[in-house]
């Protein structure tokens, strides 16, 4: 269950993620359901770049397990764990989106 909660943070992040990052850049917005799409996918992604990362991996709660961390050994969800998989998928729906656009809008029309 924690997994599935896990996995709707952070497509949710990612979609708000190209949606804003598609509303700010004028010059990259592929229209508002692509945006969020892309945006979606990235935060999914986003989000598994940056648990390899040593260092970033605790900010998804992929470190404290890791580390024997107690705190992360309690039953239930972990809210910081939460928030930091919402902030990795904002980030990379953001910034696959911005790629994407880029590239449609550069080499497509």
């Amino acid at each position: 269950m924690e997994m599935l909660i896990s996995l709707i943070v952070q497509i949710i992040g990612g979609g708000a993620g190209g949606g804003i990052v598609g509303k700010l850049v004028k010059s990259v917005n592929m229209g508002g359901s692509t945006n969020m799409i892309a945006g979606a996918l990235g935060g999914l992604g986003g989000t598994a770049i940056s648990g390899m990362i040593p260092g970033l991996d605790s900010l998804i709660g992929k470190g404290a397990s890791m580390a024997g961390d107690a705190t992360s050994a309690v039953s239930g969800i972990d809210i910081g764990a939460l928030a930091g998989q919402g902030v990795t998928g904002l980030v990379g729906g953001g910034l696959l989106t911005l790629i994407a656009g880029f590239v449609k809008n550069k080499f497509m029309g």
